[in-house]
């Protein structure tokens, strides 16, 4: 007996059609792709021939047309699903070196941090502003569990794709900005609080494979206690998407602050990725993702009609927001900026960010680098530092003249 596979369905027919378009056109490339789609693999290995004696080549409409010529195919037919895997089972208490009740308590089993008094908290938290009037929240966790959270990630493995550059080893805003040097047309945009969209339940189908996810997943995010809540200062920023910040801090999310959250962060995106290189790729276009920023590069002749508005769909089905008001369409006659660089040419830093930080370091060689640490950072000469490998990545001369500055100062 044969049952239709749930691929046929519209969202699934989109998903379909971009895990098919995100990689060579070839039957074997195509079919490992649509793998994970199907429970059975030999409905994967169908549709990818259908889809190539169809079109030989990669076609050349989007994604939106793909996935229509998919739903108008005959119902594949799979074999009935095999039982489920059993679990993986993974002894997290000997992972971590704690006891049961221990590991409860850092998981926060029963909801504890959300009602417990301050010193009990697993997090260190506070307010800081956005450069737009938004409000962030960073909840850094002690010690023990931060320790905790390193461990799981090592063990855990999480994808990532390869757009994205946040949060990776050998990956930088450099490389992020690199693929859209010189192209006609630089479109940047926002996701809006990405790491607090996140959601405990998004991070436990993450780990679904584990028996224990639900453990999992609470050592991994955290829920911000009602003082931290009420204690949100005023700004200026949009109301609404102050609203929607708040909502999701107050349940489970993955804190901004922890070790672990990036990596996270990055294999929930992976869909979001996976999705959105394939509608770049069918436009004609480049994409890259540093943590919540977007960026697509293409010709003169690049749709936006298509791309704006397929982006934040997608973004949507992924369980991400688009922020509108920090979308930016800028040509090669305007100054291109990406992650602080400028990419018209090559990837930069603006010449205003040279001079003010070679005025920094002037100064703090004539008054001491303490007198020009206004914003009081634990440790300054690393800040400078990192301000200096910056502007060095993108111009390397303009690197050495602030190096030999730095070399002058008596730290």
């Amino acid at each position: 007996m044969y049952v239709r596979a749930r691929g046929h369905r519209e969202n699934e027919s989109l998903r379909v059609a971009a895990s098919a378009l995100d990689g060579p056109w070839t039957q074997a490339e195509i079919a490992t792709r649509l793998m994970p789609l199907y429970v059975d693999p030999a409905a994967a290995e169908v549709m990818a021939d259908r889809l190539v004696s169809h079109s030989p080549r990669a076609p050349f409409g989007g994604i939106a047309d793909l996935a229509r010529l998919i739903a108008a195919f005959p119902p594949i037919t799979q074999a009935p699903a095999p039982p489920p895997k059993p679990k993986r089972s993974l002894d997290i208490a000997g992972l971590l070196d704690v006891t049961p009740s221990e590991l409860d308590w850092l998981a926060d089993a029963r909801g504890w941090n959300k009602r417990a008094g301050k010193p009990l908290w697993h997090y260190r938290s506070w307010w800081t502003g956005t450069s737009t009037g938004g409000l962030r929240l960073i909840e850094a966790p002690k010690p023990r569990l931060a320790e905790a959270q390193r461990r799981l990630v090592r063990h855990l493995g999480l994808p990532v794709h390869e757009a994205a550059h946040g949060f990776r080893k050998g990956r930088s805003g450099l490389t992020y900005a690199a693929p859209h040097s010189g192209k006609p047309v630089v479109v940047r945009m926002d996701l809006e609080g990405f790491f607090a969209s996140v959601t405990g339940a998004r991070v436990r189908a993450l780990l679904h494979e584990y028996a224990q996810a639900t453990t999992l997943a609470g050592l991994l995010t955290t829920r911000a206690p009602l003082a931290v809540l009420r204690d949100a200062p005023k700004t200026s920023g949009d109301p609404d998407v102050r609203r929607r910040l708040l909502a999701h801090l107050a349940h489970q999310h993955l804190p901004q602050g922890a070790p672990s959250s990036p990596a996270v962060a990055n294999a929930v995106a992976y869909r979001l990725d996976l999705r959105l290189s394939g509608l770049a790729r069918a436009l004609g276009a480049h994409y890259t993702r540093y943590a919540d920023d977007l960026a697509f590069s293409g010709p003169q002749t690049l749709p936006l009609y298509r791309l704006l508005p397929g982006v934040a769909k997608i973004a949507r089905e992924e369980g991400f927001r688009v922020r509108p008001d920090k979308t930016s369409v800028t040509g090669q006659h305007q100054r291109q900026k990406l992650a602080g660089l400028v990419v018209n040419a090559s990837p930069a830093a603006p010449r205003a960010a040279y001079d003010e930080l070679k005025a920094l370091l002037h100064n703090c060689r004539r008054t001491g680098p303490q007198a020009q640490n206004r914003a009081g950072h634990p440790d300054f000469q690393a800040h400078v530092r990192g301000r200096i490998d910056w502007v060095a990545a993108g111009h390397p001369a303009r690197g050495a003249k602030l190096r030999a500055l730095f070399g002058q100062i008596d730290w």
